[in-house]
């Protein structure tokens, strides 16, 4: 069994890295510094939007990023706020990225 980072820790590290890149990136909800979920919502400053949540990989037993949610930006926040009312120990974090890049997938960001 592996031991899993702190989810304050991770936060703090992705908006470092996308603070590096000169990427525009708010925590817009706060939740559990230990284990509470994450949401990064992606605007394109389009008026469009995404939505991606980390899940378990029941195939690997890791973690992935999942897209859950693309579309109007209204709509991209009202999937959030949906969340958000469900869950009230999840993290969103807003990322402003023209080219609607996350860096979700990026090495030691992707789990």
């Amino acid at each position: 069994m592996s031991a899993r980072l702190a989810t304050g820790l991770w936060v703090a590290a992705y908006l470092q890295r996308l603070q590096v890149e000169g990427t525009g990136v708010y925590i817009a909800a706060r939740g559990d510094p230990t284990a509470g979920a994450v949401l990064v919502k992606c605007a394109t400053l389009d008026g469009r939007a995404t939505a991606h949540e980390r899940v378990t990989d029941w195939q690997t037993g890791g973690r992935r990023w999942e897209l859950v949610a693309e579309g109007p930006e209204a709509e991209v926040d009202a999937l959030v706020a949906r969340q958000r009312d469900r869950d009230p120990d999840l993290w969103v974090i807003e990322v402003e990225s023209r080219e609607g890049r996350t860096l979700l997938d990026d090495p030691g960001l992707s789990a």
